[in-house]
């Protein structure tokens, strides 16, 4: 695979993490421990190990369910916008790492890529439910199922 589209897919799950901050990581680390992503030997086999996918897609539900909840902050609060930089760059690292590419670039473009999903994914969100005149959940709902799709779909390119 090229260096090129190594990085594009880093970037791309970073965008993932823009929308939920841990789906990303949490899909990535199955993606290493089912060895679709040969991270071993590499900074990034912590992501391959047995526990780290259960931990992670523990914490993502959690995540999912908080997200529907009134009193949730904004992903574009710093709190939220930090977790997406955080975890979009570990992502994006491990994609990295798995195509042979800079760990670090692979780290920045995921972190650039969590930063934008997570204003983008505001912006369609907020978007949607007045364009189409639904509650909230239908949209957030549907925002999970492209998160998890979409993850899915670009750990699959490897």
């Amino acid at each position: 695979m090229g260096t090129a589209t190594v990085l594009s897919l880093a970037f791309a799950i970073g965008l993932i993490t823009g929308l939920r901050s841990l789906t990303a990581p949490a899909v990535v680390s199955w993606a290493a421990h089912w060895n679709w992503l040969h991270v071993k030997g590499t900074p990034m086999s912590f992501m391959a190990a047995t526990a780290t996918p259960y931990i992670l897609t523990v914490i993502a539900i959690g995540e999912l369910v908080t997200d529907k909840l009134p009193n949730t902050p904004s992903r574009t609060a710093a709190l939220g916008l930090s977790g997406r930089l955080l975890l979009g760059g570990l992502s994006g690292a491990t994609l990295a790492a798995a195509g042979g590419q800079s760990l670090v670039l692979g780290a920045v473009l995921g972190a650039v890529g969590g930063l934008l999903g997570a204003f983008a994914g505001y912006k369609a969100r907020t978007g949607l439910v007045k364009a189409l005149k639904v509650p909230d959940i239908v949209i957030a709902l549907l925002e999970d199922a492209v998160a998890i799709g979409g993850a899915f779909l670009i750990v699959s390119r490897f």
